[in-house]
């Protein structure tokens, strides 16, 4: 893999004040040293356990690691220090309309979880490290999702997280910023395409639901047809279903109640009329 190149970065630059630097230097210590104790209050910064102190002295960065956490010593007239806060910080991106690889318009917002690891670089490399990590979050989420279809969108949110988390660490590195983690919040698609997927989802539930319809018909089929086998064996058993039929049909509280008569007891009473 190819080697970033950090030579132009000026939190990697160690330079010396000079001669005149030095003297500068060791005349603020000896004002110091003429106004003690009342100087010390104003030379002595406490700085938090969550916070990192970058200090100037002349202009240049005193080293190449900040200070804190705890007390420091700064002289008065030749350094100055920035605070920069190493919690973690959640960032959440405004809504952007996209195109997906497929033409389709979305709108696509998140929240990105990142914290400074590197108070020099997140001072020294970049004007203002939030607002830069939003922008720049906020492009590579429109670019990255450019190149995905909607049924990618939809449903590999977890991988998309990562590709760009893995691009923000690798842009934001010389940052000194540590993306924590991505995530997507919400997609937010046209009402004509939300109706179009759903008409699509009502059919796709249409058709299985008459799939199932039609195995409930075949299996019932199966067996009505085993039953008959069964009832054709025995007279008295088909009486007594025909029994049960009319009780299942008089508890429904119906008016009319058709009950079947065997062919062969029509025809004993037809003889029975005709012999009278």
């Amino acid at each position: 893999p190819k080697k970033m190149n950090t030579e132009h970065l000026i939190a990697d630059r160690r330079e010396r004040i000079g001669v005149c630097g030095w003297i500068l230097v060791s005349l603020s210590f000896l004002l110091v040293l003429l106004t003690f104790p009342i100087s010390i209050w104003a030379c002595i910064k406490v700085i938090k356990e969550y916070e990192r102190a970058v200090v100037f002295r002349l202009g240049r960065i005193l080293s190449k690691k900040a200070k804190g956490p705890g007390m420091i010593l700064v002289l008065p007239c030749t350094d100055t220090f920035i605070k920069v806060d190493l919690r973690t910080v959640t960032c959440k991106i405004p809504p952007q309309e996209i195109l997906t690889r497929d033409t389709v318009t979305a709108q696509v917002d998140g929240v990105v979880h990142y914290r400074i690891h590197s108070a020099v670089s997140a001072v020294a490399n970049v004007t203002d490290v939030h607002s830069a990590t939003l922008l720049l979050a906020q492009t590579t989420l429109r670019s990255i999702l450019g190149t995905q279809s909607l049924a990618q969108l939809l449903a590999g949110r977890e991988e998309i997280a990562h590709s760009i988390q893995a691009a923000l660490n690798s842009a934001m590195e010389q940052w000194g910023v540590k993306v924590a983690l991505v995530e997507i919040e919400d997609v937010r698609l046209p009402m004509a395409m939300q109706r179009a997927m759903a008409a699509e989802a009502e059919a796709a539930q249409e058709t299985r639901a008459k799939v199932v319809a039609a195995e409930g018909e075949r299996s019932a089929s199966k067996a009505l047809q085993k039953a008959s086998v069964v009832l054709a064996e025995s007279p008295a058993g088909l009486q007594l279903r025909y029994l049960q039929t009319l009780t299942a049909v008089a508890a429904q509280n119906n008016s009319t109640i058709v009950f079947p008569l065997p062919i062969n007891m029509l025809g004993s009473l037809r003889q029975k009329s005709t012999g009278g």
